[in-house]
């Protein structure tokens, strides 16, 4: 018999459908029915590609006496994080502000009135190491909320008052100085790299994410900065670089099919936890693009391409837009898909195997867990010349077993998909594609980004420029948020960079001026919720970044970009208040800010204007190839009035380049090579 779960679209809530569990989805059902009965409720939050909680669905939710103590005692709802953020965004700081730490699931308890007062991530069915048994939790939670009712809610009333006073945040009336900025962010990136893990790349302990967020900084940071005689300018691209190189390298990358896994368990970026997430590989896409520019590395290139043909096979819609994740786990074990044997492998490679094996760290004792996850410990040419082979020719041997290999995995059991579609996430996704054009010139992916862009706007827009924030079965649902907003905001700004097509600035002009409408706070920084829904306790503001980029972090850049585009001078102001408001936060947790850093750095350094006159369309190819983190890039045959950019400026050649700052022009070029001359 299927609980009340199982008319949901969201794979993750599907999964629980069939439990004894009598789960609800977050809604008035559930919660008034709460208040009718007087029960607390049980909110329980995870995601599809979520190992723990396919352990404790197995474990906890799938057992019936378990089953009965819930049902008995709590209003039990299940909710997708990522179908509900702002829901998981307030009760994930109310656990690990009770209990010091986070993660999912997240089970967390609270009264009718949806204020939390107990809470934690994963519970065992059987006492370990003193952490309490679910049932002892669910039985101590009910007698509690029955014979110490006062308790509870005194408790409930101060946790929501703590996430109040925690939305409040930044300095008021900061003024803008070059000087001090450039010191902020000089001592911001030595606070980063004091954290760098100098042999193995990234920032700190195990686990280790990718943090996107903080190499663009670092990369960014050398870009402006090593004009000045700084050591530290060459260590931040030392450290950046070789973040990506180890990631590439390591088993967080799938060596066979391309794209990453969402972090390493280690520090050596061996032990991915093996889901796969749309956001992740964006990211990776777009920071690797920005290296590519940089530094011409064929490793990066090649790095793109596989794991945008891994997007395009494994997470892509028909429509193009693309799914959400990959399940870390097949036949209940964790990485089974990925992972091989030595007998395995040299039963598939024959004769190939010996130095495959070396090559990729594959043994008979295995590198994890008795199995082995495929890694490259030596770069190509080198492994190649220590085995007096060509690199070009060992290439060869390495591509002929890798596709070996794939046939022999494409018959296993696949981990499972999770097919809804996240428009924050395909924004970022979105932008990736047109970065990975910019860098490499390949023309497929600008096609994809447009038909990707064309799906989003027809798919989430209500036709009044409303957005929603998931998509599946040819239905939106649930208001979008400001992450989903302001990503989608980022891309139309970057899809008009690699096109030149107006239409997508006015479109990204056009959901800004709707942010600032719904989800302004008195401060100038911007809620996590639209104006108006209210079945939140309260409305929190997102400034650290996550796993994605903070929502706010996006929306400043949004309007230091659009507002230079459209001269529209207060939108200017506001990005640099936010960003100025939480400077010296920039600085002591670099590691936590680093979207925002990246807006303090093209603040300080200023944005270059370029913009391209007449026969544009293979100067602009050659223009985006090139790394220039700050530009904002407009390209016409024509004046256009509209555009202040693009005011005043004719040309009476085939090709006019102008580069500008503040509106000021320096006289036109007629080569990208004169343009970066002066640059």
């Amino acid at each position: 018999m299927p609980n009340h779960l199982i008319h949901e679209t969201s794979p993750y809530l599907l999964q629980h459908a069939h439990n004894p569990v009598d789960w609800y989805p977050w809604g008035d059902a559930a919660l008034e029915k709460a208040k009718e009965e007087d029960k607390p409720i049980l909110v329980s939050i995870g995601y599809a590609a979520c190992h723990w909680c396919h352990v404790m669905e197995r474990e906890s939710f799938e057992d019936k006496a378990t089953a009965a103590i819930m049902n008995t005692h709590f209003i039990n709802i299940k909710i997708d994080r990522e179908e509900r953020p702002d829901l998981d965004n307030i009760y994930m700081d109310a656990v690990q502000a009770m209990t010091g730490s986070g993660g999912w699931p997240l089970n967390v308890f609270l009264t009718p009135d949806k204020k939390p007062f107990f809470g934690g991530t994963y519970f065992p069915p059987i006492a370990i190491g003193g952490r309490p048994t679910w049932q002892q939790v669910l039985l101590g939670v009910a007698d509690a909320f029955k014979n110490q009712r006062n308790e509870i809610e005194q408790q409930a009333h101060n946790m929501t008052e703590h996430l109040v006073q925690a939305n409040f945040f930044g300095e008021a009336d900061i003024v803008h100085s070059p000087e001090k900025e450039i010191e902020k962010l000089d001592k911001a990136c030595d606070n980063l790299l004091k954290t760098a893990d100098r042999i193995w790349g990234g920032f700190g302990r195990a686990p280790k994410f990718p943090q996107t967020f903080s190499i663009q900084f670092l990369l960014g940071y050398f870009q402006t900065q090593k004009y000045r005689v700084s050591a530290v300018a060459k260590e931040a691209k030392a450290q950046a670089l070789l973040s990506l190189d180890k990631m590439i390298e390591g088993g967080i990358y799938d060596q066979l099919g391309g794209g990453f896994a969402r972090y390493a368990t280690d520090r050596e970026w061996l032990a991915p936890h093996f889901e796969k997430m749309l956001y992740d590989n964006a990211l990776l896409v777009s920071i690797l693009s920005e290296a590519y520019q940089l530094t011409k590395n064929g490793k990066n290139k090649t790095t793109i391409e596989q794991t945008l043909a891994f997007v395009e096979r494994e997470l892509m819609h028909p429509q193009y837009g693309f799914y959400s994740a990959l399940d870390a786990d097949s036949e209940g074990e964790e990485g089974k898909f990925y992972v091989w044997s030595f007998e395995e492998v040299n039963e598939l490679l024959g004769n190939d195997a010996e130095l495959f094996c070396r090559y990729y760290d594959i043994s008979k004792e295995g590198n994890w867990e008795q199995k082995n996850i495929l890694r490259v410990l030596m770069p190509l040419q080198d492994f190649a010349v220590s085995n007096n082979k060509k690199s070009e020719e060992w290439d060869l041997v390495l591509q002929s077993s890798k596709k070996k290999l794939m046939g022999a995995r494409e018959k296993r059991i696949r981990p499972a998909l999770d097919d809804k579609i996240i428009l924050g996430w395909n924004a970022l996704m979105n932008k990736a594609y047109s970065k990975a054009y910019a860098a490499t010139g390949n023309e497929h992916y600008k096609e994809l980004a447009i038909k990707n862009m064309r799906f989003l706007l027809s798919a989430f827009d209500d036709k009044n420029s409303t957005l929603f924030h998931v998509w599946k079965n040819d239905s939106a649902k649930y208001p979008a948020f400001l992450d989903d907003y302001a990503n989608l905001i980022a891309a139309l700004v970057q899809l008009h960079q690699i096109t030149g097509d107006t239409t997508w600035l006015d479109k990204a002009k056009t959901y800004c001026t709707i942010v600032i409408a719904n989800f302004s706070d008195e401060n100038g920084y911007f809620y996590y919720t639209p104006r108006g829904q209210d079945d939140v306790i309260i409305r929190k503001k997102e400034v650290y970044d996550g796993a994605t980029p903070s929502g706010n972090a996006v929306m400043a850049h949004n309007l230091q970009v659009l507002g230079l585009v459209f001269d529209i001078r207060e939108w200017i102001a506001r990005a640099q208040g936010m960003v100025l408001g939480l400077s010296n936060m920039l600085v002591t947790y670099p590691g936590s800010f680093g979207a925002w850093l990246n807006t303090l750095l093209q603040m300080n350094s200023g944005t270059q204007e370029i913009v391209l006159m007449g026969d544009y369309e293979q100067a602009l190819k050659e223009t985006l190839s090139c790394y220039l983190p700050h530009a904002v890039i407009m390209a016409s045959s024509t004046e256009n009035e509209i555009y202040p950019l693009l005011k005043g400026k004719t040309t009476e050649w085939p090709l006019a380049i102008y580069l500008c700052e503040n509106y000021a022009c320096q006289k036109p070029v007629s080569s990208v090579a004169e343009l970066l001359q002066m640059l």
